[in-house]
């Protein structure tokens, strides 16, 4: 068995007040990361720890060079490997240079990679925010990812930051009104393109700041809680603390989201 911890939409820097209201407990990051890292190193003993992204509030390049340099190096004290993805804050003032570089990849080469671990392949995408206009991949990102698929023929797991599944955002307080920078423009055809491949079992995803599962062609689509997200309706609030343990075999997904908003997932696979 193979033992994952996940983070999300960590966002270190100040407190963001959104429509009025207090709805990211930025300010608490550090010591809700510390949490994280603790429960990781004593009772998880995870393979794998994966950063799905938004790891910074965004402000300026020196401010958000300095939050994600030090965010990471907190992350870095995870007892096992650490996988980043890159989120929309991340890279609204820092290149892809910066981040690769961060993340011990070396400055050239894109911001999206894979790797296998044990039985698994795993696949790392950037989706690309337009601001306030839409989410997509890349055409040459599309294509590295269908020849990656079409050379891995084992299980896949992908993480994203943002999602391709189809979700009803009526309730969401961040994206009510605003589904196109939620969600993946081309989420059919994307997921066209794994239903097609046949051999990825789960894609996890972070952005909405609330945990949702939706299953497609037999491919569970993992949208994950924020660790800051405040889950009282304003001030002083509560922070969601929220993170997730996957554990995948051959024969089955589990997903056990930790935190005030805990959910369970269970998967049979038919790989």
């Amino acid at each position: 068995m193979l033992t994952i911890g996940l983070v999300t939409d960590i966002h270190f820097g100040p407190d963001t007040r959104f429509e009025g209201k207090l709805r990211k407990l930025c300010a608490q990051a550090p010591a809700l990361l510390d949490n994280f890292i603790e429960h990781m190193g004593q009772v998880v003993h995870p393979d794998l720890v994966v950063n799905l992204g938004d790891v910074i509030e965004d402000d300026q390049h020196d401010v958000d060079l300095d939050r994600y340099r030090m965010a990471l190096q907190q992350l870095a004290r995870v007892p096992c490997d650490l996988v980043n993805v890159a989120g929309n804050h991340d890279t609204i003032n820092l290149d892809a240079a910066t981040l690769r570089h961060a993340w011990g990849l070396g400055e050239d080469g894109p911001l999206y990679y894979a790797f296998d671990r044990g039985p698994f392949h795993f696949i790392v995408l950037r989706t690309i925010e337009h601001k306030d206009t839409i989410i997509d991949l890349d055409e040459d990102q599309l294509r590295w990812l269908a020849a990656d698929l079409d050379a891995a023929p084992r299980p896949t797991v992908v993480f994203m930051h943002h999602s391709a599944a189809e979700q009803d955002l009526s309730e969401n307080r961040w994206f009510n009104r605003t589904e196109h920078i939620a969600l993946l423009s081309e989420r059919q055809a994307f997921r066209s393109l794994l239903r097609r491949r046949g051999n990825v079992v789960a894609v996890f995803n972070g952005h909405l700041h609330w945990n949702h599962l939706y299953m497609a062609d037999g491919i569970a689509y993992v949208t994950l809680q924020s660790l800051v997200e405040n889950v009282e309706d304003d001030a002083p609030g509560r922070p969601a603390a929220a993170h997730a343990v996957l554990r995948l075999t051959s024969r089955m997904l589990s997903v056990q989201v930790r935190g005030i908003e805990p959910a369970r997932y269970h998967i049979e696979l038919g790989c």
